[in-house]
C-alpha cells in the first residue's frame, strides 16, 4: 500500500474516484516538480492524491462542538503548535512531569491531519479520537469543510513571515484566518510563529484560556513549553530516526526552529520583494507583525 511505500501518500498516485477525475479534467494544471502534474483547486495548488484528499474531507468530515482545529500553512510552525496543543488539552490525561506521549512519540501522529488522512483514505474514522477531538490542517478557510465552520468548534491559526518558508498561496490564506479572528474571535485564535517565539509563556496561556483550559499555576506553563521546545523534541530519538505512516521522515519536521533564518538562503532584493507584497497585500487590514 501506500502508506507503507517509501513514497509519501500525497506525492503518490492514488486510485482516484470518478468524481474526482471528473473535476481534475476541469481544473487549471501545471507541470509539478515533485509529480508531474499539479492542480489548482479553491485558489491552491495540489496533488492528484491530496486533492482526494481534500474532496473527501470536505464531503465526509462531520465537526464536533467541542473540537479544536490547528490551521496552518506548512512549514509555519505546525510541528511546535501540535506538540503544545496536544499538551494543553490533554494535561490532566497526560501529566507533563510524567510518562508523557511527546517523549515516545513524534507529533503529527498525535494530531490527525484531516485532508492528508482523507488522502489516505476515504473512510478514515476520527470517532475513536479522545475528546476534545484536536486535528490539524492546511486548508484555507474557505476550503474548510461546512461543519468546521457552521459548529462551535475551535480554530487555532498560525502563520510566519512568508520569507522563512517561502510557501504559497500565502497572503489570501492568513487574511482570511485573520478576518474570521476579528469576526469571530470566540471561534479563531490568530498567532504569528513570531508572537509564539518571542512571547511563548503568555501566547501559550492565551492559547489556553481561548481553548478553555486556562492554567491556575504559573509553574504548569513553564513546565508545558519546555516539553514541547524545539531544544527538546528535535533531541528526541522517535524525531530523529525513521518515517511517518505516511512515508515522509520524521527528521522532516525539524528545521532550525529560529526567526530570520531566510537571510541564509534569500536575496536581499528578492527578499523586499516579498515585503513589499506584504504590505500591500496586508495593507488596510490592521495586520502589521513580521519581523
Amino acid at each position: 500500500t501506500m502508506a507503507s511505500s517509501s513514497v509519501p501518500v500525497y506525492l503518490g498516485d492514488e486510485i482516484l474516484t470518478q468524481e474526482t477525475r471528473d473535476l481534475l479534467s476541469s481544473l487549471p494544471s501545471e507541470k509539478g516538480w515533485l509529480v508531474s502534474q499539479m492542480y489548482q483547486y479553491e485558489g491552491s495548488w495540489h496533488t492528484k492524491a491530496m486533492l482526494q484528499g481534500i474532496v473527501n474531507c470536505q464531503k465526509h468530515f462531520e465537526a464536533n462542538d467541542s473540537d479544536i482545529i490547528l490551521a496552518t500553512i506548512p512549514k509555519s510552525g505546525t510541528t511546535w503548535l501540535k506538540a503544545l496543543l496536544f499538551a494543553l488539552i490533554h494535561r490532566n490525561k497526560f501529566p507533563v512531569c510524567g510518562n508523557h506521549p511527546l517523549l515516545a512519540t513524534n507529533p503529527h501522529p498525535l494530531v490527525p491531519y484531516l485532508e492528508g488522512d482523507y488522502c489516505v483514505s476515504p473512510d478514515v474514522n476520527f470517532f475513536k479520537l479522545p475528546s476534545p477531538r484536536l486535528m490539524q490542517t492546511h486548508l484555507s478557510h474557505h476550503s474548510l469543510p461546512v461543519s468546521i465552520k457552521s459548529s462551535s468548534c475551535k480554530i487555532v491559526y498560525c502563520c510566519r513571515n512568508p520569507k522563512d518558508f517561502i510557501g504559497g498561496p500565502f497572503w489570501d490564506h492568513v487574511l482570511e484566518y485573520w478576518y474570521a479572528s476579528l469576526e469571530y474571535p470566540n471561534k479563531v485564535f490568530f498567532v504569528t510563529y513570531e508572537g509564539l517565539k518571542k512571547h511563548t509563556g503568555d501566547m501559550v496561556k492565551r492559547m489556553a484560556e481561548f481553548l478553555g483550559c486556562g492554567f491556575t499555576e504559573e509553574e504548569e506553563v513553564s513546565t508545558i513549553v519546555k516539553l514541547c521546545s524545539f531544544e527538546s523534541l528535535s533531541k528526541l530519538e522517535v524525531n530523529r530516526q525513521g518515517k511517518l505512516p505516511n512515508g515522509i521522515e520524521t527528521n522532516a519536521f525539524f528545521r532550525k526552529g529560529e526567526i530570520g533564518g531566510w537571510r541564509d538562503t534569500l536575496s536581499e532584493s528578492l527578499a523586499d520583494v516579498i515585503d513589499r507584497t506584504t504590505e500591500e497585500k496586508f495593507g488596510g487590514s490592521g495586520l502589521n507583525f513580521f519581523c
